[in-house]
């Protein structure tokens, strides 16, 4: 084993240069060690391809790694069927929610004969910058100014088009969809990307930055009509979508709250067997609209919940929670194999 207390120091010394072979071999030879399991704590499709051959030689799979899952359906239908005929387990709670149980949650309501019509949920990694961009682009300050407040405050990815353009919530929605027994592709889920068009192949972060701010007299503009036409008697807040169209929030003239807010939201229509991604309005008495903070939200609508969706929230990003969530797997491993309760 590894001192934990010095293992930079160790890596530095007698490290080498990864090889998932080798290292399979290693930790697989290894015949003092009656359980192994891999944690994978990578965002690489290389690593998450290699899932099936560890489960059939008996290693145990941890992951929060999403590529696995929402990868092609038939290496996901293959990942599973192996995992269900043998006696080796594969973990993957911290995909979705980091530290939340998301996924025990839905299988608990499955394996207990509750059908899922509809999962939506808010999930963190677009929402900090989201807010930011909502609450900010108003008067007459440019959409590309406020995207590099928030880049520069630390609220988005590296490169900001990581977080506008709505990928990441796509995995999660097509995970939560394929656990539901929906069997659909990353590539059939629509998502409403923030992200103008000419920009969506620009080389890098910063050329991205340096290009946006050639569509803010069209951003601009739209915001302007929008609030030549607004009712009288209200303040109209305005975010950009899909290029430069608009969607608009209204305010009652001389209240503080929105009568509607708008989420980024990911939705898994089961009865329709679609997902999709995209801006959507939300009252604000819902529980979507309270949100604050770093908090994911995830409501699931079931023949058992139908009234009243079971709602799932708290923090769904960061460190020390997705540690938890994947600390919590390694537990219920050994919980399975065995270990004293």
């Amino acid at each position: 084993g590894l001192d934990l207390s010095r293992w930079r120091e160790l890596l530095k010394q007698k490290g080498q240069v990864a090889d998932l072979e080798k290292f399979t071999q290693h930790v697989h030879g290894n015949h003092f060690i009656p359980n192994t399991v891999l944690v994978d704590c990578t965002a690489d499709s290389n690593v998450a391809s290699c899932y099936h051959d560890w489960l059939r030689k008996g290693i145990h799979v941890i992951t929060p790694n999403k590529k696995a899952n929402s990868g092609p359906l038939d290496k996901y239908l293959k990942l599973r069927a192996l995992q269900r005929q043998s006696y080796t387990h594969y973990f993957y709670e911290a995909t979705v929610g980091a530290g939340l149980p998301i996924i025990s949650t839905l299988r608990g309501l499955l394996e207990t004969g509750d059908r899922i019509l509809r999962i939506e949920g808010i999930f963190r990694r677009v929402i900090g910058t989201l807010s930011y961009i909502f609450n900010n682009f108003t008067g007459n300050r440019t959409f590309s100014e406020v995207v590099e407040e928030a880049k520069v405050a630390g609220f988005t990815e590296p490169d900001p088009r990581d977080d506008l353009s709505g990928t990441d919530v796509a995995r999660k929605v097509i995970i939560l969809a394929r656990e539901s027994g929906l069997k659909l592709e990353l590539s059939d889920i629509p998502v409403q990307t923030l992200v103008p068009e000419p920009l969506r192949a620009t080389a890098s972060a910063e050329e991205f930055m340096k290009q946006l701010p050639e569509f803010d007299k069209d951003l601009a503009k739209e915001r302007q009509d929008a609030e030549e036409s607004g009712e009288r008697g209200q303040n109209v807040i305005l975010t950009p979508i899909i290029g430069a169209s608009m969607v608009l929030l209204l305010q009652n003239g001389g209240e503080s709250e929105c009568s509607e807010v708008l989420r980024y939201v990911g939705v898994v229509d089961a009865i329709n067997q679609k997902g999709v991604v995209e801006l959507r309005r939300y009252s604000k008495s819902h529980p979507f609209a309270q949100l604050s903070g770093s908090d994911n939200i995830i409501a699931f609508t079931t023949t058992r919940y139908k009234e009243q969706p079971l709602i799932v929230r708290g923090p769904g990003a960061g460190a020390q929670v997705t540690a938890g969530g994947i600390f919590s797997d390694i537990l219920r491993l050994a919980s399975y194999l065995g270990a004293p309760s």
